[in-house]
């Protein structure tokens, strides 16, 4: 290009003119080189960068928000980049707020909540800190923290980054397997456990040699065992431990950016657990990112109840940190969540579809045994509101007070932000939630390798059924993957398999450089196997999974999750699996129903019945669920090859206690399909039997 012509030319960028572009893609955050000096268009949500790949073909896709520089620290204080520092900043600017909540009494019962100030917090990681220094953990060394989400659990974190510790959560879920796996691969010096962890640790207590230290939280010093001298092993209590390292406090050993803050071990589907790498400066980067498209302040109230083994409710733990939110902690049991949610009134509520499923499904049913005049003053609400929202509106405050309120009380009533993630969110639930409860519903999507936030919806847009655009601290780029058909050149939207670069990829699989290549490439971009579309406005959608695509006889690819998200709002569904090969022309399902609708429709039905498994069984009950199926995959616009043809039905569901869910809520699905292989063996030979010929 023509400099003299180059000085002359204005560029658009998030409504900005700018006329020196060339000097912004100087950064070094920009690795790959510009071949013009310009933003080929400009998408509203994101940007297209212009870089010229390898391949020479795949946009680059960056957040409108930041689209000439990656972020990697807070805008506004740039000086935090590591954890360590985050936590001395919101113990500093909010010593006296709120900041750690539980409702369990000392005796174990179940009241109001009480809570721990950030200044508190601060002094208790302290001690922690200079209690494992005191029995002679030293830096660098691995911390295991191997129990559910509570306030020692963050406690510990803290300590771990205040001495330059290393910390690695132990899934309260996993077997003894893996967690002795994890231990021995990560030269595990000390574990943090309850009581219940501990019974589990004390089994093979001689097969993890690194461990020196055992600190068990909850438990009382005359219940904690001795240990003979010769396994090298003290067990000390949580209490004791703090206690001793008041009495010895040490200056901290602040961690830089670049070390390593903590392995998470991902479970996946298949193999040993992978330990990805992660440090303080991808998690600071990643959760500054996510601070620019979405503000917490110090009156907001969360409740945590997802796994804090996993990266999506660790980096939230991390945002809020930094906004000074109070936490509130679950009782430890799902089916009490709403329970403590009317307790705490929490104003932030983050989960997953399945969650969100549930609560749809429970005000649905609600208002259709309500009566026929609750129920229709219910849909006039909705739908009046739902036109308003859609028409830019301010709907009418008369409809919260006779219907949206009370629905609101059953999340403690002051719920004012919704996120989803870990999975697709269904559009219309995403739609309803909103206008129940009056609060954005925001869809992210990220992974552990990506620190979390990859994308995120923006709290003001009403478009549902895509997770936003980029965050501004990642690029992203959709690669071909012609063995899916899914390309660049695919009308409307571009399609591809999602990769990643930025601040917030990680390091890499600790100890396995194969996997490692597996998934990073020499140029940085992290290859997620999921396959993504640009809707307009530079929104990802994410739309299949590439391995878990499987064919049919006929030859059609099926991507199994997205059906089994479109399934998940037939009203008998608590959950789903899809399953297909190449050998059958059709697809089968198994079904965990919702007991309780099927009861009803039995009822209606005037069917008699001993026991729930016996209705299970019975072909009209099948017949019922597989049309409620049809009727909602027709309204989905399911392709035929897409629905399933057979259905078998089953009371209990699907736990990562059982083996068919992964600690992230994901069907594990080699193991569902050897779980359940006689049911889908006689639905395939029912179908065989009952037409042979190929389904279109």
């Amino acid at each position: 290009m023509d400099s003299t012509k180059a000085q002359r030319r204005l560029y658009t960028i998030h409504g900005h003119l700018v006329s020196d572009v060339a000097s912004a893609y100087s950064h070094s955050d920009l690795r790959a080189s510009p071949t013009a000096c310009e933003f080929v268009s400009e998408q509203g949500y994101s940007v297209v960068l212009p870089e010229k790949l390898q391949t020479g073909k795949w946009n680059v896709y960056r957040s409108a928000r930041s689209p000439l520089k990656l972020v990697t620290r807070f805008p506004d204080h740039p000086d935090i980049s590591t954890l360590h520092e985050n936590f001395v900043y919101a113990v500093d600017t909010f010593q006296d707020y709120k900041y750690l909540g539980t409702r369990i009494r000392v005796d174990g019962t179940v009241g109001e909540y009480k809570w721990m100030t950030y200044g508190e917090a601060g002094a208790a990681r302290a001690a922690i800190g200079s209690g494992l220094i005191y029995h002679g953990i030293p830096k660098g060394s691995c911390v295991g923290i191997y129990f559910i989400n509570r306030p020692e659990w963050l406690i510990v974190d803290h300590a771990c980054s205040a001495y330059s510790l290393v910390s690695v959560p132990l899934y309260d879920t996993l077997g003894p397997d893996a967690v002795k796996y994890i231990v021995n691969h990560a030269d595990v010096k000390a574990i943090f456990c309850v009581p219940q962890t501990l019974n589990s640790l004390l089994r093979f207590l001689s097969e993890i040699p690194s461990v020196c230290l055992v600190v068990v939280v909850g438990g009382f010093d005359n219940e904690v065992p001795s240990l003979p001298s010769s396994t090298g092993i003290l067990v000390v209590t949580y209490s004791k431990l703090l206690s001793q390292g008041r009495s010895n406090l040490r200056p901290f050993c602040p961690p830089k950016p670049d070390d390593v803050a903590t392995i998470c071990y991902t479970s996946g589907t298949t193999g040993t657990p992978k330990g990805v790498l992660l440090t303080h400066g991808n998690l600071i980067a990643s959760v500054a990112g996510f601070s620019i498209t979405t503000k917490f302040n110090p009156t907001d109230v969360f409740i945590s109840y997802l796994p804090l083994a996993h990266i999506y409710e660790r980096a939230m733990q991390i945002s809020l940190l930094y906004f000074g939110v109070a936490v509130g902690f679950y009782q430890g049991d799902n089916m009490k969540l709403m329970d403590d949610m009317v307790a705490l009134r929490p104003t932030l509520f983050c989960s997953v579809p399945r969650q969100y499923n549930r609560i749809y499904a429970g005000i649905v049913n609600a208002v259709k045994s309500s009566g026929p005049l609750k129920e229709r003053l219910f849909n006039a609400a909705y739908n009046s509101k739902k036109q308003a929202i859609m028409n830019g509106k301010s709907p009418s405050p008369m409809w919260d007070r006779l219907v949206f309120n009370k629905i609101k009380a059953k999340l403690g009533g002051r719920v004012r932000f919704m996120g989803s993630g870990a999975a697709p969110l269904s559009p219309d639930v995403s739609d309803f939630l909103k206008i129940c409860f009056d609060c954005p519903v925001v869809e992210g999507y990220g992974m552990t390798e990506t620190s979390c936030v990859v994308s995120c919806m923006d709290e003001s847009d009403i478009l549902s059924g895509h997770v936003g655009s980029p965050s501004p601290a990642c690029e992203i780029k959709l690669v071909d993957v012609p063995e899916m058909n899914y390309t660049s050149d695919d009308l409307p939207y571009p399609r591809g398999e999602i990769c990643v670069r930025g601040p917030i990829v990680f390091q890499g699989y600790f100890k396995d450089e194969v996997q490692t290549r597996e998934v990073l490439d020499e140029d940085g971009w992290l290859h997620t196997g999921d396959i993504g579309l640009w809707l307009t406005g530079g929104r990802l959608k994410i739309i299949d999974r590439k391995k878990n695509i499987f064919k049919l006889a006929q030859g059609e690819y099926i991507a199994p999750e997205k059906i089994e998200n479109v399934y998940a709002k037939c009203k008998f569904i608590a959950q789903c699996f899809i399953y297909g090969d190449s050998l059958n022309s059709s697809l089968v399902a198994v079904v965990s129903v919702d007991q309780d609708v099927l009861k009803a429709w039995a009822a209606s039905e005037g069917i008699k019945f001993k026991e729930l498994g016996q209705l299970c069984n019975d072909p009209r009950a099948r017949a019922a669920v597989l049309a409620e199926m049809d009727a909602v995959g027709r309204e989905a616009q399911l392709r035929g090859f897409e629905f399933a043809k057979a259905v078998a039905l089953v009371l209990e569901p699907f736990t990562v206690e059982n083996g068919l869910l992964t600690p992230t809520f994901k069907i594990k699905r080699p193991q569902a399909r050897e779980y359940f292989a006689k049911a889908i063996s006689n639905m395939c030979a029912e179908l065989a039997t009952s037409d042979p010929s190929p389904r279109i």
